[in-house]
């Protein structure tokens, strides 16, 4: 719509953020009026319409089997187009159209903002299954012609009141018609039943909703009186109600189609089994986030228990094993204090990459140092932790083989995402510019129980390669390749 508007007609972007609270509004009218709704707007030089916006209705056939969206009509050629964006009213005169052999009923709602007529909506019925309306499609007939009164007079939609159509109620959901005083005169099916669950034991109609509808609440004092405002629909707003047993999304409209609140227009639906799953989600996320801090304590305490123990070793080769053990304990430690503080099973590994460094730098000579390049971005936790174990490994590798007491070096990791859209991956490097491999040096066969270890978490449990080269100048390249899940941003 925003292409289309700017293309060819001469409207402001505030008309157009009112055509877009129109469009985001309309499919209300459109279910209720049983009927599709084109809109219309005049070209820059008068001479035609382009149409930037069509809605179907849920609640009835379709008018049109082709998509509107971007035809330019002439002036002329729609003479209720023209009557309505000339005069400013509601144009219903004219005989049906018949389409593909289907009688149409076209009328044309002048949308109007700020005294400005912007555009026209062209609402076309399809007369092939017209029968003797029930009290339902009264109702709903009705409210259409209040809704278009009101578009016509711009009043509607309600300034500041943006509707997420996916989450709000539909017509289809549970309509309730209120009198100006509040009083219920219609309700449908749905609507009664919603109310049923919420714990009303009579019928709605010749009640005031505010009441009712605040007497099935649990009490809550001075909140009440706010409830029954809501309830009345002296006001656009969006509210739930939750009782013993349910809980009802609520959607009030004011109805003033000449200016004069004449009542209300109240959407609803039974959201009671969507309320309690969200809730067993947020159980569950919260059980999951406990585990994770339970297994990081358990961690940490298996940590201090062998950093205990290695202090009390007498062989500087046994402690240093210890040593090397609360290491690898303490990486994957990190990515369950990580996960614990998450709503989902997918971590920032830059975090995660910047503490092992903190870590297994204090091993490191102190003239070494260390830094890390690019960014390994989100991660999933199967992936996190044998990669947090991998990451300790290699540095604790580097610093302690890379340099002698007294040198100066560094050393850093660097992680680019690649890879194609269907198969991303993970490149991570960790480069030296210590004292490089020793001749004959393989690191596929190496006995070493790091390199062990490494090889068997990326090739085995990520499914990735790993190798370790010559540095361009000098020192070790370590180099992981890892495929990895894509980003969502």
């Amino acid at each position: 719509m925003n292409d289309l508007v700017r293309q060819h007609t001469a409207l402001s972007d505030s008309d157009l953020e009112w055509l877009h609270l129109l469009v985001s509004e309309w499919q209300l009218l459109s279910d209720l009026s049983f009927a599709d709704l084109v809109l219309w707007v005049p070209t820059l030089d008068g001479t035609r319409y382009v149409s930037v916006a069509q809605m179907r209705p849920n609640t009835g056939p379709t008018s049109y089997q082709d998509d509107m969206v971007g035809h330019l009509v002439p002036r002329g050629r729609r003479p209720m187009l023209d009557s309505a964006l000339d005069e400013g009213r509601i144009v219903r005169e004219g005989d049906p159209e018949w389409r593909e052999e289907v009688p149409v009923r076209v009328e044309s709602i002048p949308v109007r903002r700020e005294g400005r007529v912007l555009g026209v909506i062209a609402r076309n019925t399809n007369l092939l299954t017209v029968r003797t309306p029930s009290r339902l499609e009264l109702t709903y007939l009705q409210s259409a012609s209040d809704l278009a009164q009101m578009i016509a007079a711009g009043s509607f939609p309600f300034p500041g009141q943006q509707v997420d159509m996916d989450a709000s109620p539909r017509a289809g959901d549970g309509l309730i018609r209120l009198d100006a005083d509040g009083v219920v005169q219609y309700a449908s099916p749905n609507a009664l039943s919603a109310y049923h669950r919420l714990g009303l034991a009579a019928d709605l109609v010749g009640h005031h909703l505010g009441r009712a509808t605040a007497e099935l609440a649990p009490a809550r004092g001075p909140v009440d009186e706010a409830l029954v405002k809501l309830a009345s629909g002296w006001a656009p707003r969006e509210f739930e109600v939750e009782g013993e047993d349910g809980v009802i999304q609520l959607r009030a409209i004011p109805l003033k189609p000449k200016g004069t609140h004449i009542g209300s227009l109240v959407l609803l639906r039974d959201v009671t089994e969507l309320r309690r799953r969200e809730r067993e989600l947020i159980t569950k996320d919260a059980t999951i986030r406990e585990i994770h801090h339970r297994v990081k304590n358990n961690l940490q305490t298996v940590a201090a228990l062998l950093r205990l123990q290695s202090r009390r070793m007498d062989s500087e080769q046994g402690r240093e094993a210890l040593n090397e053990a609360v290491r690898r304990v303490g990486s994957i430690a990190i990515v369950h204090e990580t996960l614990s503080q998450n709503l989902d099973e997918r971590v920032e590994f830059d975090e995660i990459a910047d503490r092992v460094l903190a870590m297994v730098a204090e091993i490191a000579p102190g003239a070494v140092t260390t830094r890390r390049t690019g960014r390994f971005g989100i991660l999933d936790a199967e992936v996190a932790t044998p990669l947090s174990m991998v990451l300790t490994e290699v540095l604790q590798n580097a610093l302690e083989h890379a340099f002698v007491p007294g040198d100066q070096g560094s050393v850093e990791v660097g992680a680019v995402r690649g890879g194609s859209r269907t198969e991303p991956r993970l490149l991570v490097t960790v480069q030296d510019n210590g004292r490089g491999l020793p001749d004959g040096f393989d690191p596929h066969r190496a006995g070493n129980l790091g390199l062990q270890i490494v090889r068997t978490l990326v090739e085995g449990e990520l499914g990735g390669k790993f190798d370790m080269v010559p540095g361009a100048e000098r020192g070790t390249q370590v180099i992981l390749d890892i495929p990895v899940r894509a980003e969502k941003h």
